[in-house]
């Protein structure tokens, strides 16, 4: 028989046994759980001894309790009196006190053990727990009545525990047990989530004994990854954060029963985000409605991103708060908030650098004077010239009638499908992170529908301070700056799996119906997302069904910590099958054209790494490095998260521990010299040795043969001088593949070369000259056998007159 269940079977595990007469039960992780990662998590939150005093008084208390009594086992107070061995016993018991306290507001009962028992008392079993602890039976019924209720308690007939009888389930506290009911051990089934002490110390015992095993390998270390995530992300917080998993009791109970990996992934990781963040919407609603009399609030998700969020939204409520799903992009919010020349001046500014042809689709310029537009603008710099262009006034005119003219029409969409009363306030919710819908239309909104206009996101990332009423799930409030832009930078996943599968809106009809853009997300990337929303929103379902607890208030601030731990892990430490999920998306760029690009590229992020190490690996292009960091290892994943975590200001050069001395040839055409240039490492064991070429003048000899039996030669490419040294790296882009030729080196495999001897060099001629820009060679290398140094001759025998005396 198969001694292991899963938690969705519970409840009828007593139909295939017909002769058990006692349930036995183990306490913590079977019958109650609680909301953190780890049990010693709960002693974060206790006023006064630190979590690692508390650990130490126990282990403290063990060894007393072995060399004085010879038993593992202890009491909390015997505990406590090693934590505060000068305190007088009022003291102790009120530091027990709080502990208790603290362990019956974080546990809670486990809802399909309680079925199990609900079902053992209606065929007349026994109920017993069973439990490892250094409570006593009086404590842990109590804390079984706090945590899980009164009615729970009332099903258990008797407690047995480890402190009580001086030894654990693994040194015969069962067989004990069976001695002192009196029953047939076989007539007892014993379940428990520890594998060597309920199920071998039932076994050894005599007893039916099940492992009821919570979570696989695999859940186990996306939640062990989550709570260190966690713990990087909330150093320094207040309060100090407990490693809150509020989701683990749904995810054991659901997850098992999800067999698509992309449901899967909206199930264990984008569910959990998205309920914390569905309550507190909630609780924001409710808090707008109280200082909003005589006046509604609309809840209003906007689409696209705000898809998922709806859905979320409205599993968690049930109908109890309307919502609507309102088109608003940032291409539509801009386009309606033109007023004055001053408007257009102030968007100009915030896009020097950007695409000229969707910066003038943004200031509503037909197709046909687009194209007079840009044909008189230089090639070269063409900004100042745009900016002329734009300022000339029919042209600044028109910018400010279209716009005026967007917004009447916004304003009708608005009054067609939301029909807001004056006085009444829109929320607007959305995943975030700048509010820039929210920036654009505020004014506009306000003053044509005589509304009020607040903004609700789950991440709030200001790069301004507008004073408008704005707040976020995850904002700072709660978390510093250098952390929001950390879970900023790979936000692109998040909008991803959240957004709506149908073009952004970039108009509206006069009658008030939106007008969007051609869908450009492939069919396949859209039954993905919608499996992984499938999932989501399953979760949220299923979110209290697991959980049995006294009514209390939602402990929005252990839903939050525990929301920014797992967006923090699927942003920087995602799991292989996630990835697997996620390799076919795109990124639509939401700003009125049809540009998508790669969510992440593992070839990109390994030739990067290699090329350039990885803190040169901050290109625009980039919008889940992480992704591509799959396979180089745990550590350069959190090298990453630190960095962004802390924003440390470290330099390339602060990884710099090692260099090689290349020797080189530089030739112009009439002369050959030698030098040597310094090689740095990247990563993985490559170097770059960057060579500048001046004007394209001069040929590179690489003398690997003087260094090297055997070399890898990753690449060879030229690239303008400043294109090396920007921080904003951007694989490809302006590089020459270098074309070597190969004196006394033969390549034996793609990129792995075998110098004969030590005369053996790379010759690399330059490119042609493209520009006035210095260029530079950069040669990427690793070595893989060293030259064993040159030993001197040794004279003949007969030289040294040793062979005739031989």
């Amino acid at each position: 028989m198969n001694d292991t269940i899963l938690p969705r079977d519970l409840p009828t595990v007593l139909e295939a046994r017909p002769d058990v007469r006692v349930l036995s039960l183990d306490c913590f992780d079977t019958l109650l759980w609680r909301d953190t990662h780890a049990p010693s998590d709960v002693f974060r939150v206790l006023e006064g001894p630190s979590p690692m005093q508390r650990i130490w008084a126990e282990q403290r208390a063990r060894a007393g309790a072995l060399l004085r009594h010879r038993r593992n086992e202890v009491g909390i107070a015997e505990i406590y009196a090693q934590l505060l061995p000068n305190a007088d016993a009022s003291v102790r018991q009120s530091m027990v006190a709080q502990e208790l306290a603290a362990e019956a507001r974080h546990c809670f009962g486990f809802a399909p053990v309680i079925a199990l028992m609900r079902d053992a008392k209606a065929r007349g079993l026994h109920v017993i727990i069973v439990s490892d602890t250094y409570l006593d039976a009086g404590q842990l019924g109590t804390l079984i009545a706090n945590a899980a209720g009164d009615d729970v308690r009332a099903l258990i007939d008797r407690i047995f525990c480890s402190s009580e009888f001086g030894m654990s389930k693994g040194e015969g506290l069962l067989a004990a047990v069976v001695k002192r009911l009196g029953v047939p051990a076989q007539t007892i089934l014993h379940i428990g989530d520890n594998r060597a002490a309920d199920l071998i110390g039932g076994q050894k015992a005599g007893v039916q004994a099940l492992h009821l095993k919570q979570f696989t390998e695999t859940t186990e270390q996306r939640l062990r990854l989550e709570a260190a995530t966690g713990a990087m992300i909330h150093v320094g917080t207040t309060p100090p954060d407990r490693h809150s998993q509020p989701h683990r009791a749904p995810i054991a109970l659901g997850e098992p029963q999800i067999d698509d990996a992309a449901e899967a992934l909206g199930y264990t990781t984008i569910g959990p985000l998205l309920h914390g963040f569905a309550r507190w919407v909630h609780a924001e609603a409710e808090r707008l409605r109280a200082n909003t009399p005589g006046g509604q609030v609309h809840i209003l998700f906007l689409m696209r991103d705000g898809h998922l969020p709806r859905l979320a939204f409205d599993a968690c409520l049930q109908d109890e708060a309307p919502t609507h799903a309102t088109e608003i992009s940032r291409f539509t919010a801009t386009a309606s908030s033109f007023r004055s020349e001053a408007d257009v001046l102030a968007y100009l500014s915030g896009e020097m650098g950007s695409n000229v042809e969707a910066i003038l689709k943004q200031l509503l310029f037909k197709p046909q004077e687009i194209a007079v537009i840009l044909r008189d603008l230089p090639k070269q710099a063409p900004f100042p010239a745009l900016l002329r262009a734009v300022r000339s006034a029919p042209r600044m005119k028109s910018i400010l009638a279209r716009s005026r003219a967007f917004a009447d029409r916004l304003a009708a969409y608005l009054r067609a499908t939301v029909a807001p009363a004056e006085g009444d306030v829109l929320m607007l919710v959305d995943l975030g992170y700048n509010g820039s819908v929210q920036n654009r239309v505020d004014r506009v909104l306000r003053e044509m529908l005589q509304v009020g206009i607040a903004g609700r996101y789950l991440l709030l990332r200001e790069q301004d301070m507008p004073g408008l009423d704005k707040t976020g799930f995850i904002d700072p409030q709660q978390y510093d700056a250098a952390t929001l832009e950390a879970l900023c930078g790979n936000v692109a996943v998040l909008e991803q799996l959240c957004t709506a599968a149908q073009g952004s809106v970039i108009d509206y009809t006069a009658d008030g119906a939106a007008v969007r853009s051609a869908n450009a997300i492939k069919g396949r990337q859209s039954e993905t997302r919608d499996a992984v929303q499938r999932g989501t929103v399953r979760y949220v379902e299923d979110a209290s069904a697991a959980i049995v607890r006294p009514t209390g208030p939602i402990d929005l601030a252990a839903m939050r910590s525990s929301a920014v731990a797992v967006l923090a892990r699927l942003m920087f430490l995602p799991m292989p099958q996630e990835l697997a999920v996620l390799a076919q998306f795109q990124h639509d760029v939401n700003l009125g054209v049809q540009d998508v690009v790669p969510l992440f590229d593992p070839a990109i992020g390994r030739r990067g790494l290699r090329q350039r190490g990885l803190f040169y690996m901050r290109g625009s292009e980039r919008m889940y490095l992480p992704a591509e960091l799959q396979g180089e290892g745990l550590a350069v994943k959190l090298t990453l998260l630190a960095q962004k975590r802390f924003g440390l200001g470290l330099k390339y050069a602060d990884f710099i521990d090692q260099t090689i001395t290349l020797p080189i040839l530089i030739a112009d055409g009439r002369t050959v010299d030698t030098a040597t240039i310094t090689a740095t490492p990247t990563h993985d064991g490559y170097y770059i040795a960057p060579i500048p070429i001046d004007d394209c003048r001069y040929a590179i000899g690489l003398q690997f043969g003087q260094l090297y039996d055997w070399v890898q030669v990753e690449s060879v490419t030229f690239m303008p001088v400043e294109r090396f040294l920007s921080e904003q790296q951007r694989s490809g882009v302006e590089e020459v593949v270098a074309k070597p030729t190969l004196e006394g080196i033969e390549q034996t495999a793609p990129h792995l070369y075998r110098c004969e001897d030590a005369a053996a060099f790379m010759m690399i001629p330059p490119p042609p000259r493209r520009d006035a820009r210095p260029m530079m060679l950069a040669v990427v290398f690793r070595p893989i056998a060293l030259r064993a140094p040159s030993v001197p001759s040794q004279p003949a025998l007969a030289d040294t007159g040793l062979a005739a005396a031989r």
